[in-house]
C-alpha cells in the first residue's frame, strides 16, 4: 500500500478501506509514514471527514498499532472520559465509588494542557504517588483496589500518539473524526466492557455550543459501540467550575472532603454519581438507576469509597492511609488570598475557561507538554453561580508562590465573574444523555 494514495482518496473526497486505514495506522506506529505524510492526512480529514465507517476502522486501527489489554476479573471493566474541563475531578471519585460497589476501573489517563486540568497531575500532588507504573503492577492494583489510574504505556496506540503530536502542529485538532479515534482508541485498548463519557459543553469546554457538543458525543457514543464496547454519554454543563476549586492539590483536597463525608463537592459528587449509575446499569450491575445513585451515595457516607481510594493510592506509592491524614500530607501554597465581590447582587455569570488560565498562570499548568507544575496553586472555595453576595463576600481564594502572582490572579478572578441584581436562570448540570 502507499501513504500517497490514501492521502489522495481522502483528499478526494472517498473514505479509505479498512485495511489501508490500518495499514496506514501501523505506520505511523512505525514511523514508515513520515511526518508530512501524517500532516496532510490529518489536513485532508479535517476537510472532508472520513465518515461513519470510517471513523471506527482509524478508531480500531489506532487502537489495535499497540496492545490491547485483557482482563480476566470477577466483576466488569468500567470506566469513564471527560472531554476536560475546570475543576473537573471525576475520576477520582468516580472510580473508588464503582470499585465500592464490585466494579473494575482500569482507567489510562491523561495529563494537563491548556486551561483544563489532568487527573494525573492531581494524582501526583500527593506525596509518593506514581502514575507511571508497569503493566504487571497496573494489574496489581486493579485487582486489589478495584481501581487503578495510571498513564498510558508507549505500547498503548502508539499510532495515536505520533498522529496527535503532529496534529498539534499543524492546525488539525478540531475534527470530530480525529478527536474520536483519539480519544477511543486509547481507552478501547485498556480492553473496557462499558465507557461512559461526559462531554463538556461552555465556557470552560472545548466544545462551547450545544450543537458542537451533540455532534461530538453521537460520533464517540456511535463509533465506540460499533468497535464493540457497550458506551453513552452526558452532556453536561462547564460554565463554570464543576468543584468548588481548581488547581491540583485543592482539587484533591475536595475529593478527599466528599470521600469522608463531607459536602463540599456539591456539583462534583452530583455528576460523579450520575455517571457512575449509568455505568452500573449500563454493566448489569444494577437494575435500577435509582437504587444505583443511592448505592453509590452510600459508599461515600460508609467509607467504602474512602477505602478504596487508600489501596489505589497505596498501590501508587503513596500513603495508605490517607483518608485520615489528607489534610496533613497536601502541600501547601505560600500565598493565600480572599477574592472579594466588587459589588453586591447574584453571581450571574462565570468564564470557567479564564479560570482555568488564572490556575495556569498560577503555575498549576502546563502551557505546552514538559512544563513543570506546582502541585500546592490555584484557586479555591469558589462560589457558584446563582449565589447571593455583598460588597466584600468572599467568591474564591487565591493559592499562589508570591504576592504578584496573587495580584495578577485576583484581576484575573474578578474579570472572570459577572455579579447582577436579577438572579440568574439556574442551568442544568445534565443537558442532555446520549444512549448507546
Amino acid at each position: 500500500m502507499d501513504a500517497r494514495r490514501i492521502i489522495a482518496e481522502i483528499r478526494d473526497g472517498q473514505s479509505p478501506s479498512r485495511d489501508e486505514l490500518i495499514w496506514f495506522a501501523r505506520g505511523l506506529a512505525s514511523g514508515d509514514v513520515s511526518d508530512a505524510q501524517a500532516g496532510a492526512f490529518a489536513m485532508a480529514v479535517v476537510l472532508n471527514g472520513l465518515g461513519d465507517e470510517g471513523r471506527v476502522g482509524l478508531t480500531e486501527a489506532m487502537r489495535d498499532s499497540g496492545e490491547v489489554l485483557r482482563w480476566d476479573l470477577p466483576g466488569p471493566a468500567i470506566d469513564k472520559h471527560s472531554t476536560g474541563g475546570v475543576g473537573d475531578c471525576v475520576s477520582l471519585l468516580l472510580a473508588p465509588m464503582l470499585a465500592a460497589r464490585g466494579a473494575y476501573v482500569p482507567m489510562i489517563s491523561g495529563r494537563g494542557l491548556g486551561h483544563t486540568g489532568g487527573t494525573l497531575d492531581k494524582l501526583e500532588a500527593i506525596p509518593g504517588v506514581t502514575t507511571d507504573v508497569s503493566e504487571a503492577r497496573f494489574r496489581r492494583i486493579v485487582k486489589d483496589a478495584g481501581a487503578a489510574i495510571v498513564s498510558a504505556t508507549g505500547d498503548i496506540a502508539p499510532a495515536d500518539k505520533r498522529l496527535y503530536a503532529v496534529r498539534d502542529v499543524t492546525a488539525t485538532v478540531e475534527s470530530i473524526d480525529l478527536i474520536t479515534a483519539s480519544i477511543l482508541s486509547k481507552k478501547l485498548a485498556a480492553g473496557l466492557d462499558t465507557l461512559i463519557l461526559d462531554v463538556k459543553v461552555g465556557t470552560g469546554a472545548f466544545m462551547a455550543t450545544p450543537d458542537d457538543a451533540r455532534a461530538l458525543a453521537k460520533a464517540l457514543v456511535g463509533t465506540a459501540n460499533d468497535a464493540g464496547c457497550r458506551t453513552s454519554a452526558l452532556i453536561t454543563d462547564m460554565n463554570q467550575s464543576l468543584a468548588p476549586a481548581a488547581g491540583n492539590a485543592l482539587e484533591i483536597a475536595v475529593v478527599m472532603d466528599a470521600l469522608t463525608g463531607g459536602t463540599e463537592g456539591g456539583r462534583l459528587i452530583d455528576l460523579s454519581v450520575e455517571l457512575a449509575a449509568d455505568l452500573l446499569v449500563v454493566s448489569g450491575l444494577e437494575a435500577d438507576p435509582a437504587k444505583a445513585r443511592q448505592a453509590l451515595r452510600q459508599t461515600l457516607s460508609s467509607g467504602a469509597a474512602a477505602e478504596r481510594f487508600d489501596r489505589m493510592i497505596a498501590g501508587l506509592g503513596g500513603p495508605s492511609d490517607l483518608s485520615q491524614t489528607w489534610r496533613q500530607r497536601l502541600p501547601e501554597a505560600t500565598v493565600i488570598r480572599e477574592v472579594t465581590a466588587p459589588a453586591a447582587g447574584y453571581l450571574a455569570g462565570s468564564d470557567a475557561h479564564a479560570l482555568g488560565m488564572a490556575v495556569v498562570d498560577l503555575g498549576g499548568g502546563r502551557r505546552r507538554d514538559g512544563d513543570q507544575i506546582d502541585p500546592s496553586v490555584g484557586l479555591s472555595d469558589i462560589l457558584p453561580l446563582g449565589a447571593k453576595v455583598s460588597r466584600g463576600t468572599p467568591i474564591a481564594r487565591i493559592h499562589a508562590r508570591t504576592e504578584d502572582d496573587a495580584d495578577a490572579a485576583e484581576q484575573a478572578v474578578l474579570g472572570a465573574f459577572a455579579i447582577s441584581a436579577e438572579h440568574p436562570e439556574a442551568q442544568p448540570l445534565i443537558h442532555e444523555r446520549i444512549e448507546g
